[in-house]
């Protein structure tokens, strides 16, 4: 097994703010149009902060954002970071049929290439949602031409999560090549299992993120940290009839989940994921498609 230097991982999910799983029985895909969107500007507002933090990361792209906003998508590749993907639809994984997942991965693939001209190689499931039950996307995944995914949570969650898997970066079997998996952070601490990112950043202090992270790199592991543009934007719509615990999970810490990243960037060091990996030798993730 390979021992991954700790330089940290940062990670964003290109999705607006009404697209997230938790909404889904309110908000039909037929419907994403008629909402007021804040994705450019959310996205642009976390593009700053990395530029002033001297920080590059991996944005898993959202398909359906791709097509509709491609300068965005451009601006992201032409700030330094690797592009990936995150679908198209924003389907949970173990909702779709192997061939609808296919269908989903090509289009999101698609779109991408042609906002930025990038043919990706990573991946990141909606949710986290590649667990026991659908562990059938990563041959998917290596068909298509994936090397890299970032999808299979190492914890216990009422939507995603394999308990039992490999907390590490680590190398999956799949019926045509080995891919990466790169799972999220977990630390395992006195307190319970402690994730690093999304609403878990914005719920917990800062100081038992920072530990965290600390734990996972005195373990010779990189942390990785996930957000969501919509996770800077205090000011986003209320979605309304969500569900009480839904409406939670998703605005818990938005007025504070700012200053905190800035603080965490100030003082942490990151990475994308293919800098990481290309300094270990893997090829780079993303590839220019040839003519």
């Amino acid at each position: 097994m390979t021992n991954y230097s700790p330089c940290n991982l940062l990670t964003v999910d290109v999705e607006d703010y009404f697209q997230v799983s938790g909404f889904e029985h309110v908000v039909r895909r037929e419907q994403w149009n008629t909402f007021p969107s804040r994705v450019e500007s959310s996205t642009n507002r976390l593009l700053d902060l990395f530029a002033e933090a001297d920080v590059t990361g991996t944005f898993f792209i959202l398909g359906w954002v791709a097509d509709r906003y491609p300068a965005l998508i451009q601006q992201i590749k032409d700030g330094g970071h690797e592009i990936a993907s995150h679908g198209y639809w924003h389907r949970l994984v173990y909702s779709q049929s192997p061939h609808e997942f296919r269908e989903d991965l090509q289009e999101s693939r698609r779109a991408i290439r042609e906002a930025c001209g990038v043919e990706v190689r990573a991946y990141r499931a909606p949710s986290f949602s590649i667990t026991k039950q659908s562990m059938w996307a990563l041959d998917i995944l290596a068909e298509e031409g994936f090397h890299v995914d970032s999808s299979i949570f190492p914890m216990r969650h009422d939507r995603y999560g394999v308990p039992d898997a490999n907390p590490r970066i680590h190398e999956r079997k799949t019926s045509l090549h080995s891919i990466t998996e790169i799972p999220p952070s977990v630390w395992r601490s006195r307190y319970g299992a402690i994730p690093v990112g999304g609403g878990y950043f914005r719920l917990l202090p800062l100081s038992l993120t920072v530990k965290a992270m600390n734990e996972i790199n005195h373990s010779g592991s990189p942390a990785m940290l996930y957000l969501h543009p919509w996770e800077v934007d205090p000011g986003q719509p209320v979605v309304p009839k969500v569900k009480l615990k839904n409406r939670f999970r998703h605005r818990v810490g938005l007025k504070t989940c700012q200053r905190k990243l800035v603080n965490l960037l100030r003082n942490s060091n990151f990475t994308s994921i293919g800098q990481l990996l290309s300094s270990h030798g893997i090829p780079e993730t993303n590839v220019q498609p040839r003519d």
